[in-house]
């Protein structure tokens, strides 16, 4: 089978990785792909967001699957263009990407299906929720637990071109679950934890996430089909009622509350960085999944698996371009993965080239060892200005 990725970030180069693994595949390439996607795939410089090039690319490669990374192709509909010229996509339809590019057609959703998700609030008072309704790269969302913080997150929501909501603040401890999804059928992959906060102890703003773990130690692997049944499946049934069945990864952002689990955010592709901590633990080949086959849940080693994100030091406000960074295969050598999230080459060496940088992936047989191979690993690395939380995992 031949493959193609879209997209260059460090979950494209976790999903380049797995996928490479699969002895169903004969060749992978990458659309645009980065150094590190490189050394596994053919990578083409044709950009995520540019759907009939990669229909081009994809017909002149006789591609049979195409993975699409990122969010923002689906919500424009790519997956909708490359099925109407035949070629078969891991990923969903711009009518039911919605689900993740407009959080008030998801509440219309989860309302439909009976879903419990944070109420809706007719002012913005604190405690409170504020987020953005469209896409906004993970970092949309501001927590306001005091009227300063509603103040401040009021004045930069206004300055996006979109709506806003307001939401009840939900508190208890947060984890997100994955569903391959096929209509309206799933089978889900082991709970993760993510960490959005810039710094340590959750503290600053919001960013794409600093870094991920799995398994929870108070989520167990196998509660996944239950949660799958009771927040999954029925926003299937309810997006294929509308006529706009799901294909592809659907990720629920979810909460433990005291009153039971709440949604949080639904999603309509991989996450990341959990995508980077949950596939190193997965036994299963990754593609005929991605292909469809869900008639076997997904096989998942007794293994842990922690991924600390590298960052430029001025993310989240702005990204890092051209800086060298050293200790890459440095840090592979310890035998931890190193995913690239925004890395280019530059006179043959290695350099920045976005706000997420790399993405340290330490594997053991719990989680503390695999914290002391992912932050071990990532001591070897270093450029100038280089960020990471210090506290990943820290807490199990």
């Amino acid at each position: 089978m031949r493959a193609l990725v879209v997209g260059s970030g460090g979950r494209e180069h976790s999903l380049a990785w797995a996928l490479s693994r699969s002895g169903d595949l004969d060749e992978l390439h990458a659309a645009p792909g980065n150094p590190g996607i490189a050394a596994l795939a053919h990578c083409h410089p044709v950009r995520a967001d540019d759907p009939p090039a990669l229909v081009s690319l994809a017909r002149e490669l006789r591609i049979d699957l195409v993975v699409v990374g990122p969010e923002a192709p689906l919500v424009a509909g790519l997956a909708d263009e490359l099925r109407h010229h035949g070629i078969a996509v891991f990923g969903p339809s711009a009518a039911a990407a919605r689900i993740e590019g407009s959080k008030s057609f998801a509440k219309e959703v989860m309302d439909a299906a009976g879903v419990p998700t944070a109420k809706t609030l007719p002012i913005a008072q604190p405690p409170c929720v504020i987020k953005l309704d469209g896409l906004a790269a993970g970092k949309g969302v501001w927590v306001c637990r005091t009227q300063d913080e509603l103040d401040s997150a009021l004045q930069v929501a206004q300055a996006f071109d979109q709506r806003f909501h307001v939401e009840e603040l939900l508190e208890g401890p947060e984890l997100t679950l994955f569903a391959l999804g096929a209509g309206e059928t799933a089978v889900a992959l082991p709970p993760a934890r993510d960490y959005k906060r810039i710094g340590d102890g959750d503290s600053g703003p919001n960013t794409g996430g600093m870094g991920s773990f799995s398994p929870l130690p108070d989520v167990a692997d196998d509660e996944a089909p239950e949660i799958l049944e009771r927040v999954h499946l029925p926003v299937l049934r309810e997006l294929a009622r509308r006529g706009a069945p799901f294909q592809g990864l659907l990720y629920a952002g979810l909460m433990r509350t005291d009153d039971g689990l709440r949604v949080i955010e639904f999603n309509c592709r991989f996450g990341d960085p959990e995508t980077q901590s949950l596939l190193p633990r997965l036994d299963s080949d990754l593609l005929p999944l991605l292909a469809g086959d869900l008639s076997r849940q997904p096989e998942v080693a007794d293994r842990a698996a922690v991924t600390v994100v590298l960052s430029g030091g001025a993310y989240p406000e702005r990204g890092d371009q051209g800086t060298p960074i050293e200790g890459v295969e440095a840090a592979e050598a310890t035998g931890a993965l190193v995913f690239h999230a925004g890395t280019a080459l530059q006179d043959g060496r290695l350099v920045t080239n976005g706000g997420r940088i790399l993405n340290v992936v330490g594997v053991g047989e719990t989680i503390a060892d695999a914290r002391t191979a992912a932050y071990d690993a990532a001591a070897h690395i270093d450029f100038a200005g280089m960020h990471l939380r210090t506290d990943i995992a820290s807490d199990v």
